[in-house]
């Protein structure tokens, strides 16, 4: 049974009252893939009372009082992603259709949800506990650099009025939030909870002060300095409580919750989802987004590859935890027996498939390093390879009837895999788990911008790649490798860019979509963005950000688009290559045809008009987003 979603649904059950209302900017989908689903079935099962109000008209405060006043407070989630970015793309343009919405509508959720929604709960019902919480809230809880208004914002605890935030996954601190709420205690006074960030008119003992959100809007190097600590102290056992002044009052943040235990995730997952959209969305058409999740299993959490583009480090954090094979292919029975089920299980995995424990034995006891990564520069002497576990709990999973295939769509980390000496899974990934096509992202192929990215270096992709083709070969199929690749990442120039683009015409690569790289808050790689500062090194990095520089180093991936010819043409009198301007095996571009390739250099290297330029060859591309 679903959770209500009406007043009217609330008498049907008998309740005179309810204890939570629970605010989301997705539509309401009872599936474990949705943090939503499994907070609200988590509340359920320790006997809390919770109606669920999704995508609320939020003009007024109808839809908000229409529920009544619940008993201990209000929940609020702008949905799976930001609501920033599930509205616009890298290039700030709107987005058209929306995976998360009923029939893939637009509009039905505001920009920066999470504030609006709050700050209607507040107008509808006053001083009442009201707890923010998932991916937007979790990326914004200190002053962060706010891409699509190009200014560093105050944290979101301040602007949306609510009274604490919770970050992170959010099992543990919910329940104990709502244990505190159900015992009596003030909203105001909840200040001991992991996982929570509050507001205080002093620095707890034993905190870190950061500098202010003044300082940190005013001063670039202070920013850097800020994303440095908080990154740093991202961890369980070793964190520190962080305090950021804020005004005359501060943002507390205190230490991430503990990963949950293999026994906690089991339960979590073993509660009663209905695996689907609610009903009231059938006349829509259903909400798409059920689609890529619906025959998809999640098998761990957490991810140590520390990608600095990546919010993984800063919600879910870098400790992997994972279920048991017992309670995975319990639920892989319930969709075997599903109706439309046709022997597909389309992934089994999480942020990184083959992780599927700690790093290290030392994680659980001294929580993650905090000046080295696990896999970059090099693997650590203690990095833990193994992928025996994942290897046992694929075979079961094929081996359950009516399963035809098993896939791995979620990301494999090349590098880990060829560190296993074991080179059975490889065998038996490439045998049974590919669909023709594996998607792996090496991000880029320049050193320069790798050690930015906090990626292996290119000779790791090239012997992961050449493996890959043995192995084939070896098994007799035709597979293929999808590499995922990003433009205009801090530290990326010009000729980095030429040089992915030489690298994949070597290699026969014609990627059909490329990611501009997307500053979203929270991330070591918005802090480079912003500041032009690498906050591990405090030096400083290159930054592309003209809009022209980014359609230059994104036309250049796609070097054998016609429609890229003149960005492409441009960046390379720029780069001073016009080398690569001609009728040889390595130029990337003919020249223009009956002209020589230095007809338009300048005396200063710039492009001049070209009035015999064909028409429609303008130099702009529209944006295109993966």
């Amino acid at each position: 049974m679903f959770l209500p979603v009406s007043k009217k649904d609330i008498k049907e059950r008998g309740w005179d009252y309810y204890d939570f209302l629970f605010i989301t900017g997705d539509a309401y989908i009872d599936h474990p893939s949705f943090g939503v689903a499994i907070l609200s079935r988590l509340l359920e099962k320790e006997g809390y009372r919770v109606a669920i109000l999704a995508q609320p008209p939020w003009q007024d405060t109808k839809a908000f009082e229409d529920f009544g006043r619940p008993r201990l407070g209000v929940l609020i989630s702008g949905g799976v992603i930001d609501s920033m970015v599930n509205h616009y793309t890298a290039s700030k343009k709107r987005r058209t259709g929306d995976v998360y919405s009923p029939g893939g509508k637009d509009n039905l959720r505001p920009d920066r949800c999470v504030i609006v929604y709050s700050n209607k709960v507040r107008e509808a019902f006053g001083d009442i506990p009201i707890i923010i919480g998932g991916i937007e809230a979790s990326l914004r809880r200190f002053a962060h650099y706010d891409y699509w208004q190009d200014k560093v914002r105050r944290s979101i605890l301040f602007d949306s009025r609510a009274d604490l935030i919770s970050y992170g996954m959010g099992e543990h601190q919910t329940i104990e939030i709502a244990k505190a709420l159900n015992d009596g205690v003030n909203i105001k006074d909840i200040t001991w909870i992991k996982g929570t960030c509050y507001k205080a008119g002093e620095i707890p003992e034993g905190a870190i002060e950061i500098p202010s959100y003044e300082e940190v809007r005013d001063d670039k190097y202070k920013y850097a300095q800020s994303a440095k600590i908080t990154y740093e102290e991202q961890d369980p056992i070793r964190g520190h409580i962080i305090a950021q002044k804020h005004g005359d009052k501060y943002l507390i943040q205190n230490p991430p919750a503990m990963p949950l235990t293999t026994e906690e995730m089991d339960k979590v997952y073993s509660l009663p989802y209905e695996r689907t959209y609610h009903p009231m969305y059938e006349k829509d058409g259903g909400v798409k987004a059920i689609e890529e999740v619906k025959y998809s299993i999640t098998s761990s959490r957490g991810c140590f590859g520390a990608c600095s583009f990546c919010a993984l480090t800063f919600h879910q954090g870098r400790i992997v935890q994972s279920r048991s094979h017992k309670s995975i292919l319990a639920e892989a029975q319930k969709l075997i027996w599903e109706p439309d089920f046709k022997g597909y299980i389309h992934d089994v995995g999480g942020p990184t498939a083959n992780f599927r424990a700690p790093s290290c034995k030392k994680q659980l006891e001294f929580g993650t390093c905090k000046n080295r990564e696990c896999l970059y520069p090099a693997p650590c002497r203690n990095l833990d390879v193994s992928h025996r576990d994942y290897l046992e709990l694929l075979r079961k999973l094929r081996d359950l009837p009516n399963v035809k295939k098993v896939f791995i769509r979620s990301g494999i980390r090349y590098d880990y895999l060829l560190y296993d000496k074991d080179e059975e899974f490889f065998y038996e990934l490439c045998q049974h788990h590919v669909s023709g096509q594996l998607k792996v992202a090496p991000e880029h192929i320049s050193d320069n911008v790798l050690k930015y990215m906090g990626k292996p270096k290119v000779e790791v992709y090239d012997k992961f790649k050449d493996k890959f083709k043995k192995i084939n070969e070896k098994i007799k199929k035709e597979q293929y490798l999808v590499p995922y690749l990003m433009s205009s990442h801090p530290g990326s120039t010009l000729n980095d860019a030429i040089e992915l683009a030489l690298y994949l015409k070597k290699n026969n690569i014609r990627p059909e979509q490329v990611q501009d790289f997307y500053p979203t808050p929270g991330t070591l790689s918005t802090a480079m963005f912003y500041t032009g500062i690498d906050p591990r090194t405090m030096q400083k990095v290159y930054v592309p950000k003209s809009y022209k520089e980014k359609q230059m180093q994104r036309a250049l991936l796609q070097y054998y688009d016609p429609k890229n010819y003149d960005l492409i043409y441009e960046a390379l009198i720029r780069a001073g290559r016009t080398d690569l301007i001609g009728y040889s095996k390595d130029s990337l571009i003919k020249p223009r045809q009956g002209r020589s390739k230095t007809h338009d250099i300048g005396r200063k290297g710039v492009v001049k008009k070209d009035k015999g330029q064909p028409k429609g060859r303008s130099g702009k591309t529209k944006g295109r987003r993966r």
